[in-house]
């Protein structure tokens, strides 16, 4: 059974995420659709590569993921279709794809190439769902597309080793649904200049001094619960994917607020690790 996934900017107040399930459903009725995001920041090109990089590999091998962001055609903007790990991405030219692609090349890149189009100012529907059920139906990219070698590069925020190897400099990449903050500090560039060493996480004014593996990690649970660490508190984890990542242990952003908030941490911000 075919799946086509759907990240967008779009959210959920309009018609726009409906209309494209159901033009999808009208000609694909044996499809599965899959909502990986609607919550993308608006045109935050960054913030949608970090979910799509994180999320398409789970998928089986010709998934086709279709990436609303973003997605009028223009000269600088074009329309393109790219196999990646044997995945299909249909999108816009704006940067996503190369940053989902920064560690591994794509297979093919092309342009879409459909006859008759009509712009509007809704290309997700009428150009990006009629490319992703023909592939859906086993179609091949050729028939839809054409030659293409021009994909945008973008390069994701590098953090700094400064200090003769003694500082690690990153950014804030993504903040996620509970207020949580990813630095663009990968698990392996801090293993790689720690060498043992003591060290400091410094965000702002906040300092941390160890860096855990899952949220709970940081309780002990052999301390009786009021002299624990507990949910309010400010620690670090490698998430899933791999990063750096700062967060409040049972964070509600409706009531005591996450990471972001209460550190004052926002989408590019500095975050530094201090070796000792």
């Amino acid at each position: 059974m075919p799946i086509i996934t759907l990240t967008t900017d779009y959210g959920y107040k309009d018609h726009s995420v409906a209309a494209l399930k159901g033009t999808i459903l009208s000609e694909l009725p044996e499809v599965t659709i899959v909502d990986i995001s609607h919550e993308v920041s608006p045109f935050n090109i960054q913030e949608c590569a970090y979910i799509l990089k994180n999320s398409y590999r789970q998928f089986p091998q010709g998934t086709i993921h279709l990436v609303g962001l973003d997605a009028e055609a223009t000269p600088e903007n074009e329309h393109i279709l790219v196999m990646v790990d044997g995945h299909y991405f249909v999108s816009a030219n704006n940067g996503v794809i190369s940053l989902i692609t920064n560690e591994v090349n794509p297979e093919k890149i092309a342009e879409v190439n459909l006859p008759n189009l009509t712009t509007t100012s809704f290309p997700a529907l009428n150009v990006f769902v009629k490319v992703a059920c023909h592939l859906a139906r086993g179609g091949k990219m050729e028939v839809v597309s054409k030659p293409f070698s021009n994909l945008k590069q973008l390069k994701e925020f590098e953090p700094r080793v400064k200090n003769d190897g003694k500082t690690i400099s990153g950014n804030v990449i993504y903040i996620d649904n509970y207020g949580n903050v990813v630095t663009n500090i990968q698990k392996s560039l801090f293993e790689a200049y720690r060498n043992g060493r003591n060290y400091e996480i410094i965000a702002r004014t906040s300092k941390v001094s160890s860096i855990h593996e899952s949220y709970s990690a940081f309780i002990n649970f052999d301390l009786e619960k009021q002299q624990r660490n507990g949910p309010g508190d400010l620690l670090a984890l490698f998430n899933a994917a791999g990063y750096i990542e700062l967060a409040i242990y049972k964070s509600d952003l409706n009531t005591v607020g996450g990471a972001a908030t209460l550190l004052g941490l926002g989408y590019r911000d500095t975050v530094s690790i201090n070796f000792l």
